[in-house]
């Protein structure tokens, strides 16, 4: 019967000590380590353990959710900005697309009349239309 005593003492004495403990807050509950939270269940009830537990859990999983409310949050802002980004550098392929089409348009145009030229040419020869320039050197000392 002293063993059964000395059970029941040990037993209250472990109660006693997590009464007098600060209870534990929900940053302390969420950031503490598995080791560490077993060793703050000890001498808890089955009930209390379960609750305690639950409550870390509950913690852990509004923690994950937050965090991921962020990420997406950021995720879509980066993509935000790259479409953004990507969009001026279309605008900007699309102006010079544009310029290059135009500087084609009028190589091709000035190719035509060259070959329109030498077309002509190739017929025939054309009239002279130069004059006679004679040179004469002048023999003064």
């Amino acid at each position: 019967m002293s063993a059964n005593l000395k059970g029941s003492k040990a037993i209250k004495v472990k109660k006693e000590a997590s009464d007098t403990a600060p209870p534990l807050s929900d940053q302390q509950l969420v950031s503490m380590a598995v080791r560490e939270l077993n060793q703050h269940l000890r001498g808890l009830t089955k009930e209390e353990i379960v609750q305690l537990k639950q409550r870390r859990r509950t913690l852990k999983n509004r923690g994950y959710a937050a965090s991921c409310r962020v990420k997406r949050v950021s995720q879509k802002e980066e993509l935000q900005r790259q479409r953004t980004d990507l969009q001026q550098e279309v605008a900007m392929l699309a102006r010079e697309n544009a310029h290059m089409r135009a500087e084609l348009e009028g190589l091709r145009s000035r190719y035509e009349a060259l070959q329109r030229y030498a077309r002509t040419v190739a017929k025939g020869p054309a009239p002279p239309a130069t004059s006679v320039i004679t040179i004469v050197r002048s023999t003064d000392p």
